[in-house]
């Protein structure tokens, strides 16, 4: 990190303001290079005139405001440039900048990257970060603001404590066996880890809401050729994002669009027409069954699925789509401005009842889409915290292993190794695995070095 990096830290384009970001152990005497200001306070904005240290042309008269390290977002010297937003005065301050001896352009990511390396973050903070600014919806801001202000980080830590007093009770029995050590202190060690079991697996059991939350809730409508499913998800996307037309089998592929239902993040996916009984391997029907193929295997992994049936077939219902219900369904019937008789129950419930073409029924459909999403979601809370990315998952099921042959381990050794192996694992969510913390416990808690 010897080296000041420098970079665009508002959206490329133009705009009313652009700001520049350089962070480094050179940052300041860049400053002074360019604007003349050799001991700016810190935190205090100072209205200046930026100037090519080189061919003294003036680049912008700016704002620029000094964050000395170590506080700073990432931990080193920081100064954030606010210049106007047009094309060429960003293009000539990042010239100028990169001609600076020890500037270079920074990489992805690199000024998160600093500040989890200066202990300004962990990476579960680092990571809600990226979440942060990929937000599109309500819930998904929510749940990001809720990771960086360190709600998983306290709960990890919280467990790291106990994981890390409970090795150094084991570390001291082996290490230490003829010293002086407390009364029943081993007997506080099982209790402790049977508890961090029963905690991680309640952790681990929460439907993936947190990774949904994060990556989207996968919707697909699934019924019969003609049903009007691509011309649902033109209005509920209320644009043209999928060929309609009366000639059965026009969509072939999954064709997908992402939505802000209620604060949800709801991918929704429309897909061929189902006729099962009509897929073939040659010809032209090839290319249909293999989209019939695809709408099958979509509904499989499908979060939700909205099963949309044609009123002009009714009172016949389609058994092909009724074959895919499940817990997690909605029945929808459309085409009613073309019905006129009395719409049954679908597997015991009542469809909701639409008309695309008529726009009527859609947002009652969206009301229903919605509870039924909340209900599978299930309760969102800031005090329980939730996974939001697979690497954490495998990492907690990992401890977990390991925490569970710990309590079967038939030598003390092989317990001290596993619960070793477990604090690891809890560390790597985290990206703190300290042993030097584990030392400080032995030797503080324990009547050892006489």
């Amino acid at each position: 990190m010897s080296e000041t990096i420098y970079a665009l830290s508002t959206a490329a384009g133009k705009g009313a303001v652009a700001v520049v970001r350089v962070s480094g152990c050179r940052a300041l005497e860049g400053l002074k290079l360019l604007s003349g200001i050799s001991s700016p306070t810190p935190r205090m904005a100072n209205l200046c005139k930026l100037v090519d240290p080189v061919s003294r042309e003036t680049i912008d008269s700016a704002l620029v405001v000094y964050f000395k390290g170590p506080n700073s977002f990432t931990g080193e010297d920081v100064v954030e440039y606010y210049l106007h937003g047009g094309r060429a005065v960003v293009k000539s301050m990042l010239s100028v900048l990169c001609t600076l001896d020890g500037y270079r352009m920074a990489e992805a990511g690199e000024f998160t990257k600093r500040a989890f390396e200066n202990g300004k973050v962990d990476l579960t903070e680092a990571e809600a970060v990226a979440d942060l600014v990929d937000a599109e919806t309500q819930m998904q801001k929510n749940q990001a603001l809720s990771q960086l202000s360190g709600s998983l980080s306290k709960l990890y830590e919280e467990w790291g404590d106990k994981l890390k007093n409970s090795l150094a009770l084991l570390e001291a029995n082996l290490d230490f066996s003829d010293e002086d050590l407390p009364d029943g202190y081993d007997s506080t060690i099982i209790p402790t880890l049977k508890k961090l079991i029963d905690d991680i697996s309640n952790h681990l059991e929460d439907n993936h809401k947190g990774e949904r939350l994060r990556d989207g809730i996968d919707v697909v409508i699934i019924g019969a050729p003609n049903a009007g499913k691509s011309s649902l998800i033109n209005a509920l996307a209320r644009r043209d994002v999928a060929i309609v037309s009366e000639m059965a089998g026009t969509t072939r592929d999954i064709i997908e669009v992402h939505l802000d239902l209620g604060g949800y993040p709801v991918i929704l996916a429309d897909t061929a027409g189902l006729r099962p009984d009509q897929i073939s391997d040659e010809g032209y029907e090839a290319i249909e069954s293999e989209g019939i193929k695809r709408a099958l295997a979509r509904a499989e992994k499908a979060d939700i699925k909205l099963l949309l049936f044609d009123g002009t077939s009714l009172p016949d219902i389609d058994l092909h789509t009724v074959g895919l219900a499940d817990d997690n369904s909605l029945f929808a019937v459309n085409k009613m401005d073309l019905y006129e008789g009395t719409v049954p129950a679908i597997n015991g419930q009542r469809p909701i009842c639409i008309s695309v073409k008529k726009n009527e029924g859609i947002d009652k459909l969206l009301s229903e889409l919605l509870v039924k999403i909340e209900d599978y979601i299930g309760e969102i809370s800031s005090e329980s915290p939730t996974l939001t990315r697979q690497r954490h998952r495998e990492s907690l099921e990992k401890c977990k292993e390991h925490l569970e042959r710990s309590l079967n381990a038939e030598m003390p050794e092989l317990m001290t190794e596993d619960v070793r192996l477990a604090m690891r694992e809890l560390g790597r969510i985290t990206g703190k695995v300290d042993v030097e913390d584990l030392l400080d416990v032995i030797f503080s808690s324990f009547c050892i070095g006489k």
